[in-house]
This record gives C-alpha cells, structure tokens and sequence, in this order.
C-alpha cells in the first residue's frame, strides 16, 4: 500500500470518527434520566468493567466513560491466548502491540504500541511507562523495561492505556501499561504445573493463596531452564512473588514482595548470509544478562465517608544488572611506524591503546587481537509512594468522579562498564587477555528525581455525555556525577505541564462515542545526557562521553472511536495521532553494530486505526484484532548509518515521510477457544507486515518480509484436580524474521560475507507438554 493511500485511509476514519462524534453532540437532548454516582464498591469486589485512570488503581471508573481505546486482560484470559510470559501474551492478542525479538531471546523483548516501545536494551527510547501495582518498572538509570522481573504467574489482570496519557507521568508517550497482582481475596487456591519439551526448555510454576476472615495471603513461583534454539543460548529464570493483605469495613492493606534472579543469553540478529547456511547460527558470543531485583511495597486504602477514599502506597526496589557481550573489534594493530608494535583504535589508524596499568599492548604478528569483551553493571536503588484521594458524589446535581494526587519517584544508581581487549575463537566466541582499554572505562553514578502532581474529573453534563478534563506538572532533575574524572558531570533540570480532555457519549441505540486530546512528556535519561554526541560516539550500553545537553520529548494525541456490545459480542474502532517534539533517538555512528550516539531528531508521528472484537458462542470464545500504523519522519534530517551501501561518507539523508524503523504497518491476531466435555482445544494466528532495517532510516533498502505465525493449543481434564496441556507454536513452521539492523559482518566472517544486512531470526516449530494440578 501506498503512503498516499495510507495517509487516506487513516484521515477517513478519524473523519468519520470526528462526525460521529460531533452528531452525537448535537443529538444530546431529553433522554433517559441522569444516572446516580457510581457506587464505591467494596475493597474485594473486581469488575472486568472498571479501569483505574491512574497508576494507583484506586477505585476506577467504567469503562464506558473512559474516552479512549482501553484493552483490559484478565489473568484467564491471558492463559487462553496461550505464551509462557505476559508480553508474549499480550503479543498474542492485544491491538497495536507488536514484539522485535532483537535479541532473539524471548525473556528480552521489545514490546512496542502504537509505535513506542518499553525495551530492555538501553539503545532505544522508551516511550511507554510501565507499572505493577501502581510502582514504576522504568528503570531509574536508562528508563528501560526488563520484563524478565514482572512475576507472570502473578498477574490478575493488565490495563493496556492508549495515547499521552499524563497521569501516568513520564514515558507514557504513546501508552501506558498497568499490571495488578493476585491477592488471596481474589485468587484462592494452590496451582503447580510442570511443563517441558522443544529448545530443552523445562518450567516450573506454582502459586497458592486464600484468606481466612480480614486476612489473605498469596504466593506464587516459577523456575525456568532451556538451552535456547539457535546456538550458545541457554537461559535460567527463577521469580518468586508474595502478598499479604488485610481488610476491614473502611481499610485494606496489603505488603508484596517481588523477586527475581534471572541469567538470559540474547545472541541478537545475525549476517543474512549466515543465516542462509543456518538458522540457529548466531554472529559472535556470549551476549549474557544477568538481573537481579527485590522490590518491596506497602499500599493501603482508607475510606472516609461515602464519597472520599483515600489510597497510598510506598516502595523500595533494588536491582542489579549485568552484561556481557562478546563483539568483534575495531582495533588493529598501529599504523604509524613509531608504535607499530602495539594496538591502536579505529582499525590501527586511531589513538594508541593504553590499558589499566598505563602501558601500551603489544602486538604479537601471530596473535590477533580481533575481539572485545564489553561488560557493565548498573545498580540502582529506586524508592518512592504516592498519595491519591478520589471523589465521587454529585456536582451541582451530576455524577462525577474527581481524581488526584502526588508522586515521588526517586532513583540511585552505580554504572560501571569496562572493554577488555579478546581474541576471538573458532566458533566466534571470545577469550580475554585480561588487559583493559583505560579509556573506555566508564564509572558513573547518578541520582534522579521525579515529582509529579495530578489531578482528573469525569464530570456527567448531560444524559449519556461525560466530559473529561486532567492535568500533570512534572518536575524531574537528573544529577551525573563522573567517578573517574569529571567529563560527565552534570546537572539537568525539567519542568512540564501536561493537560488531558475527552468526552464520551452513548447512543441510545448503546454504542459509546469517544474523543480525546492529551500530552505526555519524557526527560532525557541519564544514559541518553550522557551519550549524545555525534563526535564521540558510545558503545552502548558500555560507555558514555562528555556531552550536549538533549531537549525532553513531548507528545500530543488525537484519538476517536466508538466501542459498543450486543448479541454477545464486544467492539471497538478507533483513530489515533501521536505527534513527537524533540524526539530522542539513537542514531548509529560507528563500525561496530551497536555503537551510536542519542539525538533530537525533530518531530516524528505515529498514526492509524485499531479494530476489535471478541465474543462467546456455543462453547466457543474467540477474539480478533486488527490494527494500522504509520510511523514516520516529520522532519528531514542526515543521520550517521557508516554501514549502509548507499551512504555517502557514512552518512544517509532521511526525508520527510520516511518511515521509521522496526515498526510494521499492518497486525492481525485471530484467537479462538472451544471445549468439548473434557477436552478444550484452541488456536491462534499472528500476521504483520513488513519494516525496515534499523540504520536504513531513508527506506533505501529492501524491507523485511512480513510473517504469519499459526500456534495451536490443548488440554484435557483428566479429573477435578489434574489437567494435562499441550501447546505447538510456528505449527506451519514459517521461516520469518522479527527486526533488522545494518551490521559489518566481513570483519568477522571474511569477503565472502558481504550483505550487511542483520536479521533476527523467528523460532521454529515448537511443542511444550505439561501437568496442571489445581484444588482450593
């Protein structure tokens, strides 16, 4: 399809959207009576139906008056769509949601919505703002997400929040994303399931909860091993999560304790052509992560009256992340006569390399020194709470439902990064010499600080017409300080406020209109302020040079549908625009495939339309999603790509227009479960279309292909207590790649290996048996 016909499908839409919304407007006139306040419920009580319009749930509102595309999942339903973790089950069915498997380990995703993404990998930007149980996953030092820490046999339900949302405060740029925990109240009962089969992937999961009176309590656990199906691949994941709670007439408390300890080894996208001899071949190793994390939290809820609830909640989480990654290298021996003996940078044309001791490495004429061993640890401790009080009671005899509050997030962290000079083996991997490059060494500690005030009203104005109106002040400062000199240190201040409207509107016939503007902003992280010059370009995420300040981003949403249920079946459509200010991303500048700088780019739009349905018939529940997205330059810039074949001195001119890469235009997910007597059989089908190679931000080269995956699904009760599953991904096995990148695979491979187009390969067929025990 073409961008001028892309462009027109999505203005047609958000024009019938528009009028739709504008004649409901004018339709609004005598109609059924005002409704009452909605009701407060009671501390236990959870409806599919009510969203929490902030971080901190609190007491929420329907759904119905929410004016925009909210995709709420429950646990059950999660476990219908099939996967073994929460993003691959919201890959697996919620609109604009799209997985890059860049690192081809499924414990590493980049998850992306609507075009922004929440990564795990520093070099991204982080343009979603993620919670569990109201506490920022986002981590302090990088704003990134490791998803590998969210306790996936723990989660009751996930929001999926659309657009610029400010009260979900910095990141929510194109969304946000809520998870709420399991408590005893809300799940009792004791589960264990055993589960193993392809790519030597063995699971262990358990959990078990109840209550007695006003207290509750719940645990769960899990315990993952695999080799991996490409090679040197292996991962282990251990997560342990705890509550305990207590409820009175007018109070609940509850304290939650999540863990984990997790080693993943994420080998990333590989030479096309080596791909071609085979697919399980990775370009070099290790590439390993460890993480560990222990978070602590204390929320409670305080009813004062009939219309004032009063919720809070405080947090400490600390977590330590580890990386090692062997690459190849861009030293060489000196071509300068004078040290022709020893190491140099930029392939021997550079610097002389001195290493830890302060003496220059010697070059052995039988001895390449043609690898790298790049290692890091951050560790950050992250603390914080919030205060919310919500209204809800007539104004001026109309429902309404006020909202607001105060936030603290607040982080310390430690970064260290080192490069040892390797040599690399046979099979690509690397071994060490134990000397260090002393100028790549990088120690780094920051602190940052984000406060932020909110407040939002759902006033009721007429029958079927609700208005909404919110606002967010943020005010975050970020604080460097260098540990091995003072190159880094720096001190950055940012001041926002950022507003919300909407409306939304019920037909009599039962469908609901909605409209919204909102905005959201992010602060340039410390990893970003310190790596943003195109000069002196990092390693990321290994070091960081003495750089320009960068602008924060901001974005503005447009967003419009109509959502509605009858015959049961439930639907939605919707338009969206997000429009980026100062957008921040990371631009390639160097021979070495993740080697860049951050930069404002100017002004980026990600716009397009969602479909939705879902429904249950004779034993059968189905769902289906669709959505479209085009994502694009607004502004022409020259961006550094020294590995594209059509650069001019290593660098491309993008155009206005151009698409960005990584994101695929066109999703497609259709899920469906049946049961028969004992036996429940289900199935999926993922289709997305094509995108371009990271490094290639002028569209110049072929795009990757699209793919269409079909996984399948059973199981069968064999008595009360025991449930036998079964479950088959790639059941056609499809051959496909999920992300590309621009690489120099001859340093490494030789002349033969002269595509340096990378692809991170999908998994092959696969199949997983298991035992399900469960009783209460």
């Amino acid at each position: 399809m073409k961008n001028t016909s892309e462009k027109g499908l999505v203005w047609a839409v958000a024009a019938l959207v528009l009028g739709m919304l504008v004649t409901g407007q004018h339709a609004v006139g005598a109609q059924a009576p005002v409704p009452a306040p909605t009701a407060l419920p009671t501390p236990v009580e959870e409806t599919v139906d009510v969203v929490g319009v902030t971080p901190v749930t609190g007491l929420g509102i329907d759904r119905r008056l929410i004016p925009s595309n909210v995709q709420m999942l429950s646990a059950e339903g999660l476990v219908r769509a099939g996967g073994f973790s929460a993003v691959e089950h919201l890959s697996l069915t919620a609109a604009s949601i799209q997985i890059n498997d860049a690192t081809t380990n499924p414990l590493q995703p980049d998850l992306q919505f609507r075009g922004f993404t929440a990564s795990p990998l520093l070099g991204l930007p982080q343009g979603l703002a993620v919670y569990q149980n109201g506490v920022r996953l986002n981590e302090p030092f990088g704003d990134s997400v490791n998803w590998d820490l969210l306790p996936t046999q723990a989660i009751a339900g996930i929001n999926l929040m659309p657009g610029s949302n400010p009260l979900f405060g910095l990141n929510a740029l194109g969304g946000a994303i809520s998870v709420q925990t399991k408590t005893g109240f809300s799940h009792p009962g004791h589960t264990l399931t055993t589960t193993g089969g392809s790519f030597g992937r063995y699971v262990v999961d358990g959990s078990s909860g109840g209550h007695s009176g006003r207290f509750s309590y719940f645990v769960a656990g899990s315990a993952l091993s695999e080799d991996g199906w490409r090679d040197f691949s292996s991962s282990d994941l251990r997560q342990v999560f705890g509550d305990v709670g207590y409820r009175g007439a007018r109070t609940t408390l509850n304290a939650t304790l999540t863990m984990g300890r997790n080693r993943l080894i994420g080998n990333g996208a590989a030479p096309v052509d080596l791909l071609d001899e085979d697919r399980a071949a990775i370009f070099t190793h290790p590439d390993q992560t460890r993480t560990r994390m222990t978070m602590l939290t204390l929320s409670g809820r305080q009813s004062r009256g009939a219309s004032l609830t009063l919720d809070g909640s405080v947090y400490f989480r600390r977590a330590a992340i580890g990386t090692l990654n062997g690459d190849d290298s861009d030293y060489d021996e000196c071509e300068a006569e004078p040290f022709a003996a020893f190491l140099c940078e930029d392939d021997g044309d550079g610097d002389v390399v001195v290493s830890q001791f302060g003496d220059f490495i010697d070059v052995d004429e039988d001895d390449e020194l043609n690898g790298t061993n790049n290692t890091s640890e951050t560790v950050s401790n992250g603390f914080g709470g919030t205060l919310q009080a919500t209204v809800v009671a007539s104004l001026a005899g109309r429902p309404n439902h006020l909202v607001g509050g105060v936030t603290f997030d607040g982080g310390r962290s430690r970064y260290e990064a080192a490069t040892e000079i390797a040599r690399l083996t046979g099979d690509r991997g690397t071994d060490g010499t134990g000397f260090l490059d002393a100028e790549a060494a990088v120690g780094l500690k920051t602190v940052v600080r984000h406060t932020g005030l909110f407040v939002a009203d759902f006033l009721t104005i007429a029958p079927r017409l609700t208005v909404m109106g919110a606002a967010r002040f943020n005010l975050s400062t970020v604080r460097l300080r260098d540990q091995i000199d003072d190159d880094l240190d720096g001190d950055h201040r940012f001041t926002r406020i950022n507003p919300a409207a909407g409306l939304t509107y019920e037909l009599a016939s039962g469908p609901t209109l909605f409209g919204s503007f909102s905005m959201s902003s992010r602060v340039p992280a410390p990893s970003e302020l310190s790596c943003a010059d195109p000069e002196d370009p990092c390693r990321l995420p290994n070091a960081f040079l003495s750089d320009p300040p960068l602008e924060q981003v901001v974005a503005a949403t447009w967003e419009g549908g109509v959502r509605g249920t009858g015959r049961g079946i439930s639907w939605n459509a919707s338009a969206f625009r997000t429009a980026n200010t100062n957008d921040i991303m990371f631009i390639s500048s160097g021979p070495v495939t993740n080697t860049g700088h951050f930069e404002n780019v100017g002004d980026t739009v990600r716009q397009g339309v969602e479909f939705g349905a879902s429904g249950a018939a004779g034993g059968v529940q189905w769902s289906a999603a669709y959505s479209f997205l085009q994502a694009r330059f607004d502004t022409g810039l020259t961006v550094s790509s020294p590995n594209h074949p059509e650069g001019v001195d290593g660098e491309i001119s993008v155009d206005a227009g151009s698409r960005i890469p990584g994101l695929p235009q066109h999703n497609l997910k259709l899920n469906a479960t049946g049961t028969i007597g004992r036996l429940t059989i289900g199935g999926g089908l993922l289709a997305t279309s094509n995108q371009y190679l990271r490094g290639d931000e002028a569209n110049l080269l072929p795009a990757i292909d699209g793919f269409s995956v079909v996984n399948a699904m059973a199981s069968y009760q064999v008595s009360p207590l025991v449930r036998l599953k079964a479950r088959v991904t790639n059941l056609l096995g499809a051959t496909y790649e999920t992300f590309g990148l621009l690489g120099e695979p001859d340093e490494v491979l030789g002349d033969d290996y002269d595509d340096p187009r990378f692809f991170s390969p999908g998994p092959p067929r696969a199949a997983w048996i298991g035992v399900e025990l469960s009783f209460r």
